[in-house]
């Protein structure tokens, strides 16, 4: 008898089925932590053609949607703390308080690079992100700007000298952003899925096949957002990173920059019920993504789902040594994400990522599960 014809008999076809669904599932895994996320650790944004012979002016757009005297006080005097020789704050102040808005402009007598701008609030009318946005664009002083929010800290004062490098080579400049490290499961849930997310779309970036920033570290040039007649999907109080990113992207205009020194850090608010919030909210928006990108996300989690079931059925009720075989199999999957993780997390900055990572492993595709259950659901806040 020929060994195909030993092994269906001893196994059976739903055997040799199950192997080569194991087998086709862990190719799958391979090309995304290995052809995907592996190209994060080694890129060199050097390598592209420069555009711009020297670092360039910059201009900072910050909205801000409150009266946050903790911005105020604590982070925004660390973004005035950069160490580049030729940048602005623009802040946006979307409100009604006169006092506060007084404040902001008084922070110029001692920090000079700092502009406000007013957007008068009205419950009647909602500003949005976007709208706020493009107010600060019109105020910059600057060619090149970089977009940021309230509730980040820059991790160095290397941040803008490494966003303004970015501009020497490309018209968009993509940056990591992380959030805060805390105690507990639920804070290493919550950066993991942060991480392994910008892991995405940095990967697919720097492979040259963007698709969108983060709207807490990304850079433009005014003339690349005018030329594209400003945000799309103004219906949408969402979208500015990504519907509109995939506008104005092309295979040669992006530049990323990932370097420790150049990530920030997000501050977490609401615990987890808030971020699960958050990602429903911003979440909205994957249901317009081009279909090669939506098939390109849900591979990942749906194809590691899988495989962990079918390693499971092969433990359960196979005979001995194919399920050594199988256990063989989930020890080289693991081995093989744990080695690229931690090797994508010293890249970005992340630190106490690659040590518990089985538990996001195990627990990330079913949060991924939860979350697109209630992305059924039509968000309100979406829509304007």
């Amino acid at each position: 008898m020929q060994f195909a014809d030993i092994v269906l008999s001893h196994y059976g076809w739903e055997g040799v089925a199950l192997a080569a669904l194991l087998l086709v599932l862990l190719c799958v895994q391979s090309y995304y932590y290995v052809c995907v996320y592996g190209r994060i650790p080694t890129y060199k944004n050097n390598r592209r053609p420069a555009v711009l012979a020297e670092e360039p002016a910059l201009s900072v757009v910050i909205p801000m949607f409150s009266e946050d005297y903790g911005f105020v006080e604590e982070r925004l005097p660390l973004i005035l703390a950069q160490e580049y020789r030729d940048f602005e704050v623009v802040l946006v102040y979307v409100g009604a308080d006169s006092d506060f808005y007084e404040d902001l402009v008084r922070l110029r007598l001692t920090f000079p690079q700092v502009f406000v701008t007013k957007i008068q609030l009205d419950p009647r009318f909602p500003i949005s992100r976007k709208m706020a946005l493009n107010v600060g664009i019109k105020s910059a002083h600057n060619e090149h700007l970089v977009f940021s929010s309230t509730d980040v800290v820059p991790g160095t004062d290397r941040w803008l000298s490494l966003m303004a490098k970015g501009f020497c080579k490309g018209q968009i400049v993509l940056g990591y952003c992380g959030l805060e490290r805390g105690r507990g499961l639920r804070n290493y849930l919550m950066r993991t899925w942060r991480m392994m997310h910008s892991a995405d779309w940095l990967g697919r970036a720097v492979g040259r096949r963007p698709y969108r920033g983060t709207l807490h570290n990304l850079g433009l040039t005014k003339s690349l957002y005018f030329g594209a007649n400003g945000f799309t999907h103004l219906n949408m109080n969402i979208g500015e990173d990504d519907l509109f990113m995939q506008k104005v992207m092309t295979r040669d205009n992006v530049s990323v920059i990932l370097s420790p020194r150049a990530s920030l850090r997000e501050k977490t608010w609401g615990g987890l019920r808030g971020w699960f919030a958050a990602e429903r909210y911003f979440g909205s928006a994957v249901k317009f993504y081009p279909p090669a990108v939506r098939r390109f996300l849900a591979w990942e989690p749906c194809s590691r789902l899988l495989f962990f079931a079918a390693a499971v059925c092969a433990l359960a009720v196979m005979p001995a040594e194919y399920k050594i075989g199988a256990a063989v199999l989930v020890a080289v999957r693991y081995l093989m994400v744990a080695l690229e993780v931690r090797r994508v997390a010293r890249r970005l900055g992340e630190t106490g990522i690659a040590g518990r990572y089985f538990l996001y492993d195990l627990l990330s595709p079913w949060l991924t599960l939860l979350l697109g259950a209630a992305l059924l659901r039509k968000d309100d806040r979406v829509w304007r």
